[in-house]
């Protein structure tokens, strides 16, 4: 299948969240953040001791691992990719993650192979070179639920220059759309091709931009990210969003820009389907709804104001950077979630500043 190159209008407009006039390639403002927060300034995963060590320890198994075939070594940085992936056969483990039961199905074997093809460290492996691993290569890009979200893929192959970002693919009409960058692998490439290749390339903010230069040039996309987030390494990108928003892309995309973990963190709201990508704004990690404040690089009163405005939007999915997807029963279950939470964070962030 040709890659479609018909291209989407991206215009600023007003609608849902009041805004300025907004102008492509003019810098946007920063922004004091509200509350106080313990910090780990640019790391997302928390290191292991092991991460240093070149030797062979580090690839060795971990001893939370069960007896069989696949095990997890201690370079893993535990960013929850293979326990959201593949849940009947990894868990977390002494700060990491490790096989708690190895696949005894064909369907179970599978989640695991792409749990190891997704990892962004290959701290996943298995004692005997798996025979169908090529098999298990070919099911990229996944999709997520073709029954509710039809033409939404799961790109895999996280990468570790974006902490184990998740990526996205939406099959569009009027040119696919690369939500964040996964690691670029031709095979990746040559699937996504098949399924008419990338028009445009959204990024989130600008940590999970990872191998966005050689997508960029592999498909000839235009790449999109807010003005407020862009760094040496993506000064070449094509269309960089400024003010507040919101953007839209074609008659059924809007860009919302919510400001907080990144002064440029901006999200994609799919309208037909109702999903909404966050990027690294709101996630579901195993505790629950969270914000990852530890990692907040901008401000984290800014960040819960802008989860706040999500409120104003009909969305049932919230489909994250990090994390698990989330689906609601509808919005008002949605409202409720975000409205609690918010309460509770502003009290608890509050309670912390006034220490």
């Amino acid at each position: 299948m040709a890659m479609s190159t018909k291209a989407i209008n991206l215009a600023s407009f007003s609608s849902v969240f009041p805004s300025s006039l907004d102008k492509l390639n003019k810098p946007s403002k920063g922004v004091q953040n509200s509350f106080w927060v313990p910090r780990i300034p640019l790391v997302k995963a928390v290191q292991s001791p092991a991460e240093s060590d070149t030797g062979r320890w580090a690839k060795q198994r971990r001893p939370q691992n069960a007896d069989g075939d696949f095990f997890v070594d201690h370079t893993c940085i535990d960013c929850d990719t293979c326990r959201w992936m593949a849940p009947q056969v990894f868990t977390r483990a002494g700060g990491m993650s490790a096989v708690y039961k190895q696949p005894t199905c064909k369907q179970d074997r599978l989640k695991a192979l792409q749990a190891l093809l997704s990892c962004p460290t290959n701290s996943i492996r298995t004692e005997v070179p798996p025979p169908d691993i090529l098999e298990a290569q070919k099911t990229f890009p996944i999709p997520i639920d073709e029954k509710k979200l039809p033409g939404v893929y799961h790109c895999g192959y996280h990468s570790s220059k974006s902490y184990g970002a998740s990526s996205y693919l939406i099959i569009h009409p009027d040119g696919n759309i690369l939500i964040d960058s996964p690691k670029f692998t031709e095979r990746l490439a040559r699937k996504i091709e098949e399924l008419g290749g990338v028009c445009y390339m959204f990024l989130t903010h600008k940590d999970d931009v990872a191998d966005h230069g050689k997508w960029s040039k592999r498909f000839s996309c235009n790449r999109i990210l807010h003005s407020g987030d862009v760094e040496a390494c993506t000064a070449d990108v094509e269309t960089k969003l400024d003010g507040n928003g919101p953007w839209r892309l074609g008659q059924d995309i809007m860009l919302i820009h919510t400001p907080g973990h990144t002064e440029g963190s901006v999200c994609l709201f799919y309208m037909p389907l109702k999903i909404l990508f966050t990027g690294d704004h709101l996630l579901m990690r195993e505790s629950g709804l969270d914000i990852v404040a530890m990692y907040n690089r901008y401000s984290v009163g800014t960040q819960l104001d802008s989860v706040k405005k999500l409120l104003n939007l009909d969305f049932n999915w919230v489909i994250p950077g990090h994390g698990r997807r989330i689906e609601f029963k509808d919005v008002g279950e949605k409202n409720a979630v975000l409205e609690a939470f918010v309460e509770e964070k502003y009290a608890h962030y509050s309670s912390v500043k006034n220490k």
